[in-house]
């Protein structure tokens, strides 16, 4: 269970060192964050807009002035500028940062690109390929035993309002190969605020359960949050029916924070705890700009298994690190 103290603070027992953090981690420029734990540093990207950076730093509070550098910026015009949504994932002993970009007349060029780096995400990065065809953005990797590894992403391909869409990874990571299908569309009430939506897709891995979380309804409006769905375990993934939807928001508006959504996933350094990175905004009419936040806390457990997100905590709550 993650520990909860009253005050920010260190502290020492038993000679060993304990830090706590406070929300937000970055504040403004917090969009999308993707936040993961690797070779004894934590590593944080978020929207910048013109470019792709990380941050690293040694724990959670540290991020909040931690080393920053840039990756990757380009003056392609396809690809310079509206740069979204970057993402880490380790695949076949190397990183790669999944991300969005277009050009600087409008959003209609939105595309999918991935980069390629080293061992370890402070290694270089090189450009590694557009993936997608057509307008997707907020792509992920989700991964399955039996059918291999997929991107995942925010669309409208042959439907009206952005749906979520898989395609299978190349096994060079850098490339997709076959058809893209719809596995889900903003049908329900929770998702159709200002606009129907779903976007911002993330695995999570628990209780031997395979979940896709994701943003529901228009940034704009303070309904913006999480909901998942569960894949049933058997049927192919590239088939809507192999998902069930959750009947509602798991994370939504509260304490101050709206528009709670756009989320990463990570463990604890000891692996016993999951942890999510998400974004939100004191605006109460929800947000899509800049003036974004990212927030960390835990993800619980539900008695029958089922992750516990709780409610976006206030800017007050001290939380331990991570356990390590």
């Amino acid at each position: 269970m993650v520990r909860f103290t009253s005050i920010l603070k260190t502290i020492v027992s038993f000679g060993a060192v304990v830090s706590a953090f406070t929300n937000p981690i970055r504040n403004p420029g917090g969009s999308d964050p993707s936040l993961v734990y690797t070779g004894g540093y934590y590593y944080l990207l978020t929207t910048t807009w013109t470019d792709v950076q990380i941050t690293r730093a040694t724990s959670i509070e540290g991020l909040k002035e931690g080393e920053t550098k840039v990756v990757y910026s380009t003056d392609v015009a396809s690809r310079c500028c509206n740069n979204w949504a970057p993402e880490l994932h380790y695949l076949g002993g190397k990183w790669y940062i999944y991300y969005t970009a277009g050009t600087a007349d409008d959003l209609d060029g939105q595309r999918s690109h991935v980069l390629a780096g080293g061992s370890t995400p402070w290694d270089s990065w090189s450009y590694g390929a557009q993936l997608t065809t057509e307008w997707g953005i907020d792509a992920t990797i989700v991964r399955f035993n039996d059918y291999g590894n997929f991107l995942v992403f925010s669309c409208f391909h042959g439907v009206t309002y952005q749906s979520l869409c898989m395609q299978k990874l190349g096994n060079d990571f850098i490339s997709v190969t076959g058809d893209i299908t719809v596995i889900s569309q903003p049908t329900e009430a929770f998702e159709t605020h200002g606009t129907p939506v779903q976007e911002g897709p993330a695995a999570l891995y628990t209780n031997g359960q395979t979940r896709i979380v994701y943003s529901a309804s228009y940034c704009w409006t303070q309904y913006y949050c999480l909901a998942s769905l569960t894949w049933d375990g058997t049927t192919n993934p590239t088939q809507a029916k192999a998902w069930t939807k959750s009947n509602g928001c798991l994370l939504a508006s509260s304490n101050g924070n709206y528009g709670t959504g756009h989320n990463s996933f990570f463990q604890s350094p000891d692996g016993t705890e999951v942890w999510t990175a998400f974004h939100a905004t004191t605006n109460g009419a929800g947000a899509c700009d800049d003036s974004r936040y990212t927030m960390v806390q835990p993800v619980g457990s539900n008695a029958d298994g089922t992750p516990n997100f709780g409610v976006a905590a206030p800017w007050t709550q001290v939380f331990e690190e991570p356990s390590s």
